[in-house]
């Protein structure tokens, strides 16, 4: 069986769609799908269903992937055996993290990038995105959630907690009724998550305080919700590690509107034995625990 076939296959399953695994192998897209096909009449099954979002796996894709993986570890640790590369070292491929929106954007993203200069032939993806990602589906190699997974041959660990408040913007704040406790609430607009677009139970707070007639905005992101607070909109519960930052915003009934989340971390099993995976894994356990104080502020 033809190597560079498979590594072709690797590539369009770890990037989803044939330009960005041909930009990442430094060769035409057309080259990537001949090599594809090449493998499919090889297996006799095709590998990947092409949809809207570009290709993904297939049964026989996701049989054969670990097979596949397992062989390039092989490879690449002959590769670092060799005398000619013994002294480059470091771990080396693409890495996808896939991570909830606010915590990817503002607490990883820079810490990534330094772990990219420390090792420059590793390669990362962030996949900061609100919605679930699925290690089952190979969208991601590393996952960070708000669930801890409950079945899967998959490595959990609790990476971090965190904690929100309800916040509104200290202008709407002053031109509106005092809140002083949960009642006072009911003169107030609101800001959160779009309901059948949730992607995760834990992220169900408002109803918890004080269930409103109307939401002045919804959005599935986050990042639009504390927006649209800084705008004045409303309130709405918001990572403190996002808001706090923010001179513009106060907390509202700090004591009672107060929420503890955790962010859990996961991937598969046969990926434990990349070193690249290895890597990266690590590299965010040990994020989590200096970024501790950000993510739960005392204050």
């Amino acid at each position: 069986m033809d190597w560079d076939n498979l590594r072709y296959f690797l590539e369009l399953a770890r990037t989803g769609t044939l330009a960005a695994a041909a930009r990442r192998s430094g060769v035409e897209h057309t080259t990537v799908a001949r090599r594809i096909q090449a493998l499919e009449k090889q297996m006799g099954a095709p590998l990947f269903a092409r949809d809207a979002a570009g290709h993904r796996l297939t049964e026989a894709g996701r049989q054969l992937l670990p097979s596949v993986e397992a062989m390039e570890a092989a490879v690449l640790g002959v590769e670092r055996a060799s005398p000619a590369n013994a002294a480059a070292g470091g771990p080396s491929g693409l890495v996808r993290v896939g991570v909830t929106e606010g915590f990817g954007t503002l607490i990883l993203a820079p810490h990534l990038a330094h772990l990219a200069r420390q090792h420059p032939h590793l390669s990362i993806d962030l996949l900061a995105v609100p919605r679930m990602l699925h290690l089952s589906r190979r969208e991601a190699d590393i996952v960070i959630s708000l669930e801890r997974p409950k079945r899967g041959s998959v490595l959990v660990t609790k990476l971090a907690d965190y904690t929100l408040h309800l916040y509104g913007q200290r202008e709407y704040l002053a031109r509106r009724p005092l809140v002083a406790r949960r009642e006072d609430l009911r003169h107030h607009d609101f800001v959160s998550y779009v309901d059948d677009l949730l992607f995760s139970k834990e992220l169900q707070f408002i109803d918890q305080l004080w269930p409103p007639e109307r939401f002045a905005l919804r959005s599935t992101s986050v990042t639009a919700q504390y927006e649209a607070v800084r705008a004045g909109a409303g309130l709405a519960v918001l990572p403190a590690f996002l808001a706090d930052r923010d001179p513009t915003l106060a907390r509202v009934l700090p004591a009672e509107a107060r929420f503890v989340r955790t962010f859990w971390m996961s991937m598969p099993a046969e990926a434990k034995h990349l070193a690249r995976t290895q890597a990266v894994w690590a590299f965010l356990k040990d994020v989590g625990q200096r970024e501790a104080a950000r993510l739960r502020p005392s204050g």
